[in-house]
């Protein structure tokens, strides 16, 4: 049997921590490692602490999730970390994702979708709730860029002609498998065009994969 997927728990409600604490426990593929009240005391934690993935709250005292997410992520081989928010569509949470954060979700998101969530980030090869995600792009998109301006980067520079068409799809929120059967290729091609986009933009996941297509206006606001 495998090693449970190691969980680290960021939340300054002590019943909060306590309820994900008892959910994460009673899976036999996850346990919790640790956990903390605010983002300084998780950075100065995890340092110290092994753990694969956070779920980390957004507004807390001292250092918010965002900031601390920045420093996880700037670790380079750090935990992937879900963003956890009581507001839906909240300026936090998108800030999360752009510091770094794999995932973003809702604080009262039923069981099954919180476990599988985390399985999926440790996985590296999902988006949680894509439509979620686009939505809370779609929110913010008066910040982004004028799609009609050129990239404010050169990071599509070299992307080919396939690689573009797949970023736009993942930037839509379309899975691996809905993207091989609108090329009708196989899932496993769509996954090596997914590991190419990922090295070439310098993205760290699939979520920033989504960021990127917004911001250079390869997928525009529905």
């Amino acid at each position: 049997m495998s090693e449970p997927i190691r969980v680290f728990l960021v939340d300054d409600q002590e019943l909060v921590r306590a309820g994900f604490r008892m959910l994460i426990d009673s899976q036999p593929d996850l346990e919790v490692v640790g956990e903390a009240g605010d983002g300084r005391e998780a950075v100065e934690r995890l340092a110290a602490t092994r753990c694969d993935v956070v779920l980390m709250d957004v507004r807390m005292p001292r250092m918010d999730g965002v900031e601390a997410t920045r420093l996880l992520a700037a670790r380079g081989d750090g935990p992937q970390v879900i963003v956890l928010t009581t507001f839906d569509l909240d300026e936090y949470a998108f800030a999360a994702i752009k510091a770094g954060a794999a995932a973003f979700l809702l604080k009262d998101a039923n069981p099954e979708t919180l476990l599988g969530a985390v399985r999926a980030v440790h996985a590296g090869d999902s988006v949680v709730a894509p439509s979620t995600t686009r939505r809370l792009l779609e929110h913010f998109a008066a910040a982004l860029p004028d799609p009609a301006a050129p990239p404010p980067d050169r990071r599509l520079d070299s992307l080919t002609e396939r690689e573009h068409e797949v970023l736009v799809l993942v930037g839509r929120g379309l899975s691996n498998t809905e993207i091989a059967e609108a090329f009708t290729v196989s899932e496993a091609t769509v996954k090596t065009h997914v590991g190419r986009l990922l090295a070439k933009t310098g993205s760290r996941d699939r979520v920033q994969l989504v960021v990127l297509a917004y911001e250079t206006g390869l997928v525009r606001p529905s």
